[in-house]
């Protein structure tokens, strides 16, 4: 079965202190609700990206790491699904109530896997 990422957005200027047990309620039941129907492989949130670490490589062969996300952007990854689900139509209705219980825009796509 396919296997699909949902990656929810945050603002960079995200106050962690704005999370309400209204929210974490919300979260937690969609977990159930997806965990039950076998559909959540894995769910988890980040760290803000003000912590993240960039690893480049380099046309010399070295490679860079920085601090910080590797774009500049105004809104980071804050956290991540991993879903099964025989089709993006589906996913995406998880992604629905996902976006919903976690009061944040979210992005999907399908996973390419080489080896099962």
């Amino acid at each position: 079965m396919p296997h699909y990422l949902v990656a929810g957005f945050l603002p960079d200027d995200f106050d962690p202190s704005t999370v309400t047990e209204a929210m974490i309620r919300d979260i937690d039941a969609l977990n159930d609700e997806m965990e039950a129907a076998g559909a959540r492989v894995l769910g988890l949130g980040l760290s803000a990206a003000s912590s993240a670490k960039s690893v480049r490589a380099q046309a010399d062969g070295k490679v860079l790491i920085t601090d910080g996300p590797y774009m500049e952007t105004k809104e980071y990854v804050g956290g991540i699904l991993i879903l099964k689900a025989p089709n993006m139509d589906e996913a995406l209705a998880w992604a629905r109530k996902s976006a919903v219980a976690g009061r944040m825009p979210v992005e999907v796509r399908e996973i390419l896997r080489y080896n099962e």
